[in-house]
């Protein structure tokens, strides 16, 4: 089994909607049980708090619900616990590999890292854009499977 967590600063925007993305992906692919895929934050501020209007109705657009997702914090045990763990821009890997410890084993990587464009994607708490936040998400949810399955993982 594959252990994804997806971060970002607040686990409510960002994090989630790649969590649920690419749970979509695999479910439509028919290898949800290849993967354990799951979200949290490199911050306290939302801890408990749902997932942002915004990137609750984006992603109902697509069918995808965001019932029962509440922000968590990433802690020093999720390095250990998952085989990937992708933030979504450079400041959350900083704030990754600090709560981490480091990242001794290389597993910690922005999302686009595996995309053909490697970049930050844009945080819409504070763009507002969560159509833009969407389609670099879903550019790398795919690359990531791409990346995978070149892996033969």
């Amino acid at each position: 089994m594959i252990r994804i967590l997806f971060v970002c600063h607040g686990n409510i925007c960002r994090s989630p909607m790649a969590e649920l993305v690419l749970k979509d992906m695999v479910k439509k692919l028919h290898r949800e049980q290849e993967f354990f895929i799951a979200s949290a934050a490199t911050s306290t501020e939302e801890i408990g708090n749902p997932v942002h209007p915004g990137t609750r109705e984006k992603l109902r657009r697509y069918g995808i619900s965001t019932a029962g997702k509440y922000a968590v914090q990433m802690t020093r045990k999720d390095y250990a616990a998952y085989d990937y763990l992708l933030g979504m821009d450079s400041r959350n890997i900083s704030n990754m590999r600090r709560i981490a410890g480091g990242d001794p084993d290389g597993k910690i990587f922005r999302l686009l890292d595996f995309s053909a464009s490697p970049r930050d994607i844009a945080d819409p708490w504070y763009t507002g854009n969560f159509d833009v936040t969407y389609d670099d998400i879903a550019e790398g949810c795919q690359a990531f499977l791409q990346y995978l399955s070149e892996k033969k993982l």
